[in-house]
């Protein structure tokens, strides 16, 4: 070969380096993982039970990607009952048939088969999780996804030292799917976790758990990357480590505006990113959560506990008789705790971050969450005095899970699965967050209605929480497929004339769960250009057990990549038999919702 066919070559070859670098900057990299769920012994609190996990370990496995990558997940099911894996906080643009809720984009993976999600990474950055999307099996099925800035990329602050994943959750004694399908059958309260866990586990405040205390080693004078992740199934948490300053710079995959506290409050879904500077004398200091309690103040039955894990300096010194505790970490009913934290959070807003917050708002909701009564006429319900049994709703409709999944019969119009008729406002107006309200209007009725969005919508949502049946409390409403700006929030009934001058349109927080305060309201925006079927609720499993769901339909663009992408060659089949005994009031059996569809 000449020396102008060797330049010729090189420069080829080079050419081709860059349009490969070129292509992976664009399209991300592709990974590959493979979750195994099967039972596996636990022993926590003194007593030993079996739960459903990933790959053996609770919390499960790490996800790690570059924004813009895409993972294939092959998930084999080898537990006794269909489960369905959501990825929180992936917007999944076109692709909802691997968002992952039960009975909306899928029906569950049957015991003994598999299904592969393919998840697309686009503009999320920072920490995410992922978890089961079916019955209560999120309690044991989760783990945090780190989504690392695009290669030859750096975040909006210096790189850490070195990061750390604590992972918030819950603790139940028994088997927690068995009990849950109970008290729905009764209609009884739903159940009560007895412990929360850091990485797993209750700290050493609990009974047999101070060997098993989960322990984090840190050097002096480093800076780490905290990433949060609240997995807890039914409490907002408080979280504080002794004398340590925490700088939140990060939240559902968004940065923010730093916020320099002592402590924070996160709602289950939500994931923040903190950084911590080591720099404080050597020895043993406790991280500590505790419950927020949110409803009737004069209730006492909740779970007390305090989480423990201990951030322990390496080095040479006297160890300490018991680590320090936070002095900071709020009581369980410091509603001004929450507010102080919570009001600080913005938006990052710069050129390299920018917001883009709806102006011209095209479609407006005010939807109600609400406790209410529902009238049981199954002779297996017998919990209630009074022939009625817990339930929840948005605008007065309390929401059923279908035969076979929304996403499927819209995608290929099958009717009978869902109606259209999701009300834009509330079915009646009253005092929603007044004291002594009739007991007529806590009646709600039973549906699965979604709202039909057109393709880039501009929407403004107001959720009013009321206090129905005495059951005020805050609700972290979750939105799948989108990030949305809470662009106001506050206490009372929504006022549609003063309020929105409030608003903050300029620096809101872009996240994709937040919390509708108790007796209080939140107005958020969005725009709908992610075609699909997305699911929104509440994310404590109780209220969305009793029916605070609803679901939207984003209907396509004008062009090919403004719509749908199609359906994969595989997906499971609606057969598995499913338990929602709230929508069978009418005494029928769970047979009727048995679905030959695929």
């Amino acid at each position: 070969m000449n020396l102008t066919n060797k330049y010729t070559m090189i420069k080829f070859l080079g050419f081709l380096f860059l349009a490969g670098q070129f292509f992976r900057m664009a399209q991300g990299d592709l990974h590959f993982y493979d979750f195994l769920l099967s039972e596996k012994n636990f022993t926590r609190l003194c007593s030993t039970k079996s739960m459903l996990v990933v790959n053996g370990s609770f919390p499960g496995p790490v996800i790690r990607v570059n924004k813009g990558d895409t993972v294939y997940i092959n998930v084999h099911n080898q537990g006794s009952y269909g489960v369905t894996i959501h990825w929180h906080g992936v917007k999944q643009p076109r692709n909802p048939w691997s968002d992952g809720p039960e009975y909306i984009t899928q029906c569950p993976i049957e015991p003994g088969s598999n299904f592969t999600y393919e998840v697309l990474f686009s503009d999320e950055e920072g920490t995410l999780w992922w978890h089961a999307h079916s019955d209560w099996t999120r309690a044991s099925v989760h783990g945090a996804i780190v989504v690392l800035p695009a290669i030859e990329t750096t975040g909006p602050f210096p790189e850490p030292d070195e990061e750390q994943i604590i992972v918030l959750g819950s603790w139940y004694s028994g088997d927690l799917n068995v009990l849950v399908d109970e008290d729905l059958r009764t209609g009884d309260d739903l159940p009560h976790s007895i412990a929360y866990t850091i990485n797993g586990e209750p700290g050493d405040f609990c009974p047999c758990s101070k060997e098993t205390t989960y322990r984090w080693m840190v050097s002096y004078g480093k800076t780490y990357l905290l990433r949060v992740v609240n997995a807890v199934v039914n409490a907002e948490l408080f979280f504080a480590i002794a004398r340590h300053n925490l700088t939140v710079v990060g939240m559902d995959g968004r940065y923010i505006k730093p916020v320099l506290t002592n402590y924070i409050i996160i709602s289950p879904g939500q994931t923040m990113d903190i950084l911590l500077t080591t720099n404080k004398s050597l020895g043993h200091y406790y991280m500590a959560a505790r419950q927020f309690w949110s409803q009737d103040p004069s209730v006492p039955f909740f779970d007390h506990v305090n989480a423990t894990a201990i951030l322990q300096y390496k080095g040479n010194y006297s160890l300490p008789s018991t680590p320090l505790f936070p002095s900071a970490l709020p009581f369980y009913k410091d509603l001004q705790a929450v507010l102080s934290f919570t009001n600080r959070i913005r938006s990052l807003a710069r050129v390299d971050n920018p917001v883009n917050v709806p102006l011209n708002i095209s479609t407006r909701m005010y939807i109600t969450l609400s406790m209410n009564d529902l009238p049981c006429r199954n002779t297996t319900c017998s919990a209630s005095e009074d022939g009625s049994t817990f339930a929840t709703s948005a605008n007065n409709i309390s929401w059923v899970n279908p035969s076979t999944d929304v996403l499927l019969a819209y995608y290929r119009n099958i009717s009978g699965v869902y109606t259209t008729d999701f009300p834009d406002h509330p079915l009646s107006y009253f005092n929603f967050t007044g004291d002594n309200i009739p007991d007529d209007i806590a009646l709600t009725k039973q549906g699965t209605k979604v709202k039909v969005l057109n393709y880039n919508e501009a929407v403004e949502i107001v959720f009013q929480g009321t206090n129905l049946v005495g059951g005020a409390a805050n609700h972290p409403i979750h939105l799948h497929g989108y990030s949305f700006f809470v662009v106001g929030t506050g206490s009372g009934n929504f006022d549609n004339k003063t309020d929105p001058k409030g608003f903050n349109l300029v620096d809101p927080p872009e996240v994709n769960t937040f919390g509708v305060p108790r007796n209080g309201w939140l107005a958020i925006r969005f725009l709908a250009n992610n075609p699909g079927v997305w699911f929104w609720h509440c994310h404590l499993e109780r209220h969305m057990s009793w029916g605070m769901e609803a679901a939207f339909i984003v209907k396509n663009g004008d062009t090919a990549e403004t719509s749908i992408r199609q359906p994969p060659a595989y997906l499971p089949p609606c057969r598995v038999r499913f338990r929602s005994w709230l929508q069978n009031t009418d005494g029928s059996d769970e047979k009727e919702n048995e679905s030959s569809l695929i």
